[in-house]
């Protein structure tokens, strides 16, 4: 049997569907009252629950052998500490409690590629980064990096885990619209008012749940593994998805300093609102600026990781929104 927190997540649900097709049993935990859309009509057994509970999470790991720990909170606006720190932090240390409790063979748990310590501009960074929670004024770095480091600590005290950090996800099966998909959205429907300079590094959600069953079958206990796909501008991204869609790009590209601004003026109002999420915040300009080389080299050599080119990924993703009505 094998656990999944997160499971009706954007990685989520593509790693249920790669186990179910390799006739696994699989056990969904989900919160109460929980939307299933993206896990709707699969052979899985759903075990209501949350991270934040560990009784919950004992009940729903009895049996199994493997729990993949996807479950988390992710966040591009600033004031949200409390909840990321109960959910990412706390959560992470209940599933840690409830594996050793029920005995689970392996955990692998799915950290972020914003757990290491930023290198400085132009260094290609790898696993040998440290995870510095202190190191980071980013509330959401701050919380993944704690939480590899719970996991990291649990190895020491005889738990088998595996940590996986994964780069900017995109792919199809994006039922919640993560922030790749939003933007594709938002660039169909017109309703983007520019856009600026910066990159990133994205991989297909499709290689990361591969990545993640390789790092269960062939991982080490106790290593960390970059899952990395390829590195693309802004412009770029801008340029493929006007080919791609026949919609236009914006007509504005802002300067990195007016977008910064802008930001700081509108991420508290945005933080007080019930609905609507930014594309660009604080975080986000400066994650599209900061140094994104990396490399999956360890995962290719160790795991037989493979990650396909980000344009497949792009064109895939505006084909999935569209076949499902959310590009209308």
């Amino acid at each position: 049997m094998i656990a999944v927190t997160g499971a009706t997540g954007h990685i989520g649900n593509v790693l249920v569907r790669k186990l179910l097709k390799r006739e696994e049993r699989v056990r969904a935990l989900v919160l109460p009252s929980e939307d299933l859309t993206s896990i709707q009509g699969l052979n899985v057994e759903i075990a209501e629950g949350d991270v934040t509970n560990l009784d919950s999470l004992i009940q729903a790991f009895k049996g199994a052998d493997v729990v993949y720990h996807l479950a988390g909170m992710i966040s591009i606006v600033s004031g949200e500490w409390n909840q990321l720190y109960e959910v990412n932090v706390e959560g992470t240390r209940n599933v840690i409690r409830a594996c050793k409790t029920c005995g689970v063979k392996r955990l692998i748990y799915t950290s972020s590629i914003h757990a290491f310590h930023e290198s400085p501009p132009g260094v290609v960074f790898d696993e040998s980064s440290p995870f510095n929670p202190e190191g980071s004024n980013e509330e959401y770095d701050k919380s993944k990096a704690m939480a590899t480091l719970e996991v990291l600590e649990s190895v020491k005290d005889s738990l088998d885990a595996v940590i996986i950090c994964p780069t900017g996800v995109i792919g199809p099966y994006d039922y919640r619209l993560s922030e790749m998909g939003r933007l594709i959205k938002g660039f169909v429907r017109n309703t983007l008012p520019g856009y600026i300079d910066g990159a990133y590094d994205f991989v297909d959600v499709r290689d990361v749940a591969e990545g993640l069953i390789l790092a269960c079958e062939r991982g080490r206990s106790g290593e960390t593994y970059i899952l990395s796909g390829e590195r693309i501008t802004v412009p770029e991204i801008m340029s493929y998805l006007e080919e791609l869609t026949n919609s236009p790009k914006p007509r504005l590209k802002f300067p990195v300093w007016l977008a910064r601004i802008a930001a700081a003026v509108f991420d508290p109002l945005y933080s007080m609102a019930v609905k609507g999420r930014p594309l660009l915040t604080a975080y986000s300009i400066r994650t599209l600026q900061r140094n994104s080389e990396t490399t999956s080299q360890k995962a290719i050599n160790e795991l037989g990781y493979s990650a396909r080119p980000i344009r497949e990924s792009i064109k895939d993703s505006v084909n999935w929104l569209r076949s499902h009505g959310m590009l209308d």
